[in-house]
Formats: C-alpha cells, sequence, structure tokens
C-alpha cells in the first residue's frame, strides 16, 4: 500500500475527544496492550498529529504519527500498527517468519507466499482469514511487515503452503516508515510530501532475539564467526541502498529452513536423552544427511505416495483426478515439519511422477478420460511394494473426513442463513435516536423494536384505531412515494414495517457450526442448477455459487464424477476472482440436486433450477 510515494490531505493536532477515541480503538484492536502500553503509544499531553492521505492506488488511509513516527494507520475502519510501534511491542500480533531476502520483495510491494514462510518447531501461527498480522525474519523477533492472512492456519496447511499467505499493508523501508516532512504551497489546495533526507531517526528494527533462542543465545554466539558476504539467502547487493542491514538479521550464518533431524534443545535432560539417541541411531543419521536434496525429496513424495495409496483412496473413489489425489491425500500423508515439493525433486511434476509409478513400479494405471485432465483409473492393491509399506511414526494420524467431502462420514452441516438489514442514508433520521449511524446491520426484530420506540415516543399511535401510525414529516420523507405526500397520512403496522424494511439495504448472515458469523451485503444468491448445450447440441450441467454455502466445487465435482461417471472440469466464473462453476457431461441435474438435498441438507430453496431434472420417459 506504500510502496510508492502517497498524496497528503490534511495534517492537524488531534483533538482532546479524537486522542480518547483513539485510546478506546487502540484497546478495542489489541487487547494484549495494558493501559501503561496504551498511555506510552498515545500519551496525553505530548503532541499527536492526524495525517490524512491518499495511497498510490486511491486508498484514503489516516496516519497517527508521534514524534514524527507513525504509530498507527487506519484503512476502511481497521487500524493496524506501523512498524514503529511492532518494535516495542514485537508480540502485538501473530508473526509469520520469512528470509532476509524476502524482505526485498515485500518493501517493492509483494505479497508474502507460503513458499517462503519459515515453519519454526513450534508451528505456524494460527490465524484467521482476514486476521492482522505481522511478518519477521529468521533469528530476529523484531517485525517488519504488517498486513493480513489471506486465509486460515489450517487452509495453508491443506494447501500445502503454496500461494499467497499475508496480504501486506505496510513494511519496514516503504513510503510510511520514511519520517514525513509536509511543505505547504498556497497553489495547491494539498500540501505537498516529500520525503525527508536525514530529518528525524529513520530507526532500523531491533535485535530481538526469538524466544526460543534466547536462553543459548550467548553460547551459540561465542563460538561462531559471523561472515555476512558468505550467508545463503541473503540478497544481493543493492546500489541504492541495502535492504538488509545488521540489525535485521544479526547472524546470518546461523539461519536454517527447517531443525535438523537428532538435534535437542540445550538442557540437562535433553542432553541426556541425546546422548542415549546417538548411540542408537548415528548411522542412520549419517546415512540420511549424506543424501542430496533432491534424493531426500524424492524419497519423501514415494513414502507420501504409498501412505496415500494404502491409508486414503479408497475403490469407490476411482477413476480420481491426478490433481485431487496429489492436493487431499498426498499433501495430507507429509509428515509434520516437511513440506511435500514436486518442483525440488527429479520429476519436477506429477505427471512424470505417476508415469514412472505405473511403468516401472507397476502400481496404478492413469488414463486421459477427458482432454488435458489425467486420472487414476486403477491401483495394483496386492502389489508387494504396496502392501509391505508401512507409514511411518512421524506421519500425521488418521483424522476424519473433513466437511466439504462428499464421502464423509460425518453429513455436512449447512450454514444458518439469516436475514439482516442495513441502515440507508434515505432511513439515517428514524435511526437517530437508537444511535445507528448509516451503514447499521440490525435484523428484522431490532428493526421493528426500533421503529415501535420512535412511534411511541413521538406519540403517533392513532387514538382511534391502534392499528394505524400516524404519518409525520420523518416519516413522509423516509417511508412514502412522492405521489402518497398528499394522499396517505396512516399506514397500519405491518405496512409501516414492510416499508421500513424494504428500503433498508439487503443483507444476510452465514452461521457454520464452530465458525465466527459472516456477513455480506445483499440477498444471498442460490446455488445455480442450470444445463446448457455444448458442441454437436451436447448437453452440459452447470453449477454455479457452491464457495457461498461453505462447499468445495473440487470436492462436489469429484463426487459427481464417481456417481454418474462423467468428465467433470471446473471453469473460473468470469468477474469473480475466488468462485468457480462446475461443467458436468450430460444433464445432471437430478444427481446434482439429490446430493444437495440429501448429502448435505441444503434447504430446497437455495438450489434454483431443480425444475430442469430430465423426465423419464413414456413406458409404452
Amino acid at each position: 500500500m506504500f510502496a510508492k510515494p502517497f498524496r497528503v490531505k490534511s495534517n492537524t493536532v488531534i483533538k482532546g475527544s479524537d486522542r480518547r477515541k483513539l485510546k478506546t480503538d487502540v484497546s478495542n484492536a489489541f487487547p494484549a496492550l495494558s493501559a501503561e502500553d496504551i498511555n506510552e503509544l498515545v500519551p496525553s499531553k505530548e503532541e499527536l498529529n492526524v495525517v490524512k492521505i491518499y495511497a498510490h492506488k486511491g486508498d484514503a488511509v489516516t496516519l497517527y504519527v508521534l514524534h514524527k513516527n507513525p504509530m498507527f494507520f487506519e484503512v476502511e475502519k481497521q487500524l493496524y500498527p506501523t512498524v514503529y510501534t511492532l518494535w516495542r511491542h514485537p508480540d502485538l500480533l501473530q508473526t509469520f517468519i520469512t528470509w532476509p531476502a524476502v524482505l526485498q520483495k515485500l518493501a517493492g510491494g509483494a505479497d508474502l507466499m507460503l513458499p517462503g514462510v519459515v515453519v519454526p518447531t513450534a508451528g505456524l501461527p494460527q490465524v484467521k482469514k482476514g486476521e492482522r498480522c505481522s511478518v519477521s525474519m529468521v533469528k530476529n523477533r523484531a517485525p517488519v511487515a504488517v498486513g493480513t492472512a489471506t486465509m486460515s492456519t489450517s487452509d495453508m496447511c491443506e494447501l500445502g503452503m503454496k500461494g499467497r499467505g499475508v496480504s501486506i499493508l505496510h513494511t519496514y523501508m516503504d513510503n510510511l516508515w520514511c519520517v514525513l516532512e509536509y511543505s505547504m504551497k498556497t497553489s495547491n489546495p494539498f500540501p505537498t510530501l516529500t520525503l525527508s533526507v536525514g530529518f528525524g531517526d529513520k530507526t532500523g528494527p531491533p535485535s530481538i532475539l526469538p524466544v526460543e533462542s534466547e536462553g543459548n543465545a550467548e553460547g551459540e554466539m561465542e563460538g561462531e564467526e559471523q561472515d555476512v558476504g558468505e550467508c545463503e539467502g541473503e540478497p544481493e547487493g543493492d546500489p541504492e541502498g541495502d535492504l538488509s542491514p545488521d540489525p535485521l538479521c544479526p547472524n546470518l550464518q546461523e539461519l536454517s529452513l527447517a531443525p535438523k533431524e537428532g538435534v535437542e534443545e540445550q538442557g540437562e535432560e535433553e542432553e541426556r536423552e541425546e546422548k542415549e539417541d546417538q548411540e542408537c541411531g548415528d548411522e542412520d543419521v549419517e546415512e540420511e544427511d549424506s543424501r542430496s536434496p533432491q534424493e531426500q525429496m524424492d524419497a519423501l513424495l514415494l513414502q507420501c505416495f504409498l501412505h496415500a495409496l494404502k491409508s486414503k483412496v479408497k475403490k469407490s473413489e476411482l477413476p480420481l483426478l491426478t490433481s485431487t489425489f496429489l492436493r487431499n491425500h498426498m499433501i495430507t500423508c507429509c509428515p509434520s515439519g516437511k513440506q511435500l515439493d514436486l518442483k525440488k525433486s527429479s520429476y519436477k511434476k506429477l505427471s512424470k511422477f505417476l508415469q514412472c509409478m505405473q511403468q516401472q513400479h507397476h502400481l496404478l494405471k492413469v488414463k486421459e478420460l477427458s482432454k488435458g485432465v489425467e486420472s487414476i483409473v486403477e491401483v495394483a492393491w496386492k502389489h508387494p511394494e504396496l502392501r509391505s509399506f508401512s507409514p511411518p511414526e512421524d506421519s500425521p494420524k488418521e483424522e476424519g473426513p473433513t466437511e466439504s467431502n462428499g464421502e464423509s462420514d460425518h453429513p455436512y452441516h449447512p450454514p444458518e442463513i439469516i436475514a439482516l438489514y442495513s441502515v440507508s442514508a434515505r432511513l439515517q433520521p428514524l435511526f437517530e435516536d437508537s444511535q445507528k449511524r448509516k451503514g447499521a446491520v440490525l435484523s428484522a426484530g431490532e428493526v421493528r423494536t426500533i421503529i415501535t420506540e420512535y412511534v411511541k415516543k413521538n406519540e403517533l399511535v392513532d387514538e382511534i384505531n391502534k392499528n394505524y401510525v400516524t404519518i409525520n414529516p420523518t416519516l413522509c420523507d423516509c417511508l412514502l412515494e412522492k405521489s402518497e405526500y398528499q394522499e396517505v397520512d396512516k399506514l397500519k403496522w405491518d405496512d409501516l414495517f414492510a416499508r421500513t424494511l424494504d428500503r433498508m439495504q439487503h443483507c444476510h448472515q452465514l452461521v457454520f457450526p464452530g465458525r465466527q458469523p459472516i456477513i455480506r451485503k445483499g440477498h444471498l444468491e442460490p446455488i445455480d442448477l442450470s444445463v446448457a448445450s455444448r458442441g454437436s447440441n451436447k448437453k452440459v450441467t452447470l453449477i454455479k455459487n457452491l464457495e457461498l454455502y461453505g462447499l468445495d466445487p473440487a470436492a462436489i465435482a469429484g463426487v459427481l464424477q464417481h456417481r454418474v461417471q462423467a468428465s467433470t472440469v471446473l471453469h473460473p466464473i468470469p468477474g469473480s476472482k475466488d468462485r468457480v462453476m462446475i461443467q458436468i457431461q450430460g444433464n445432471q441435474v437430478q444427481q446434482a440436486g439429490k446430493l444437495l438435498l440429501d448429502q448435505y441438507q441444503v434447504p430446497r430453496k437455495y438450489i434454483q433450477g431443480l425444475e430442469k431434472v430430465q423426465k423419464p420417459g413414456k413406458k409404452k
């Protein structure tokens, strides 16, 4: 967001009321901060400026600047700490760890990709989609970037640590980190922003050792020489400046993506265990370390392949898409602390690996059932290599099937769908007494209560007939059409409530079991089942909007493919980034509807197109 220079709209000293509101907002957004910490970040007597800016993409951002250093910034009513704040409180947000070389990409405007995330011994931080999080470097706990998680931690693991992990908003060494200097020009209605050179502190990140290393940091530093120029993973020199200063990574020579096998943490009890283990397993460790990374990845690939065939794949699932086999079976069999990466193996591609397993080992058969799409059609269940394979101890334990899996023993629980209403600008005068501003989201019951209180407070109940409400100027402007201004002077209670709800902005809330409610604008789109014609008048069935109900289109496509024995393809929906459409050969509306109604228990009113079920022919 701040990778490029931004435009400043205003720069004013904060008011007392706004300062108190900021303290409350900081306390609500970051409960881990104590009252003393908040007073330190938002002092009561020191000068604190509010700077309103426009980012280079047009986003409106509010900065809170203390001693010429921005401490917080607000985007779309969401408050974020800057790196200056996080250096004082490094544990304020959940933190992902990456390599120093990645910082150059982040400062240039890139997001943090999951392959660049270092998985610590304790595992990934537990985050939810959209949650605020920070990014730090290996061997230094001082955060260098702030953003939001693009998915939950469980989704990251399910995807095999592939794709975008953190959407970066602000980084160390971007234009927000640079200390700001403002100059006013009378000819320009907006202040001009200049990045001051040699003005202010422009401090770099402090050196904060990770929690795991604080106990033995001194012992590690004494016996090793630091040669920054020869460290692996160090970015090449930048002619404009060093993007990886020394405080960011005090000892790059000690960096490692994951702890080596056989190395235990320092401690008296663990040292004894280590000596005992070394006596029994020195030969195995030396043999494993002697293999190249490519050979180790090939061994891990074969292990996950055999484990998936023996424990995950069922005969009823065949034919099985090779991509589904990799995503839902092989990756889930990968031991904890390791990452399955085909590009680091000698095969490079899944198709070459499966071809080797077919031609040399005769473990399975792969066929191209539809153009460009390969599927596993047969597995040699009695093959000696497969029958003799036993999963290693560090492999993940068998878990129950997920909700999105069509063959799950645990039935899918559809979300509870609740209709909500948002206060529109036209109706805002009706909700002022209840302190509901424009955009406030309410249920139908809450709207009814507020309107009832408004009518009683203004004594608008008709004295002759209590079933009617007298229309005052406010109700007239909010609820009546122009043609009704001179004609309608009373409304029934039901008509009053119906008109109010009709003129509010419609929203809906989805409540999934065990998850936080999801609120979206507009009406909830139904799952759309339709039949279309392709070349030579061939019929295909199209299924849309499954993601809105928490269903996985890939899993649904796999189940339908097995049921109707027809090829399925996933197509991205034009104009939508995260939604896809299932295409199945033939008119399969009946099978798709039966699957959604019976197995996934989606209410019939949320499925559109069931009337297109192909009717059976008449018996002669």
